[in-house]
């Protein structure tokens, strides 16, 4: 059983879990999907199209059922956090005409850049419940 996380930023992603390479299940906002699989070790995948997990191969010695969970690596605190930053280094840059500090005012947008976009293999986990 796999489900997704409520995290803002997987609200703007259709994100699916493919198993095999051939089966592929669309995942809710915390609708949990059941996929059965008939064969010993599937290899399932989580993909919104741009990010894709690694491979994670389930092997079935005593459990029936395993459970996880899809999350995105940034958190709803850690956007909140940099978006605040962002506000508070403009804010002072702007009142106190101190280029630098306007400047490093988009550091949290080209953190959050770097894991969507360099850092893709790590911007969808799968972690179990």
């Amino acid at each position: 059983m796999i489900t997704r996380k409520n995290q803002v930023l997987l609200n703007f992603l259709r994100v699916k879990a493919v198993v095999n390479g051939t089966e592929i299940h669309s995942l809710g906002v915390n609708k949990p999907v059941v996929i059965t699989v008939m064969r010993n070790n599937p290899k399932v995948v989580i993909t919104d199209g741009y990010h894709i997990t690694k491979p994670l191969e389930l092997v079935y010695h005593q459990l029936n059922t395993y459970y996880f969970k899809v999350i995105c690596v940034i958190d709803n605190m850690q956007l909140f956090a940099g978006c605040l930053l962002l506000i508070v280094l403009y804010l002072i840059g702007l009142y106190s005409d101190i280029f630098l500090i306007k400047l490093s005012s988009i550091l949290p947008v080209l953190y959050f850049l770097f894991f969507y976009y360099v850092n893709r293999k790590d911007f969808l986990q799968i972690t179990p419940v």
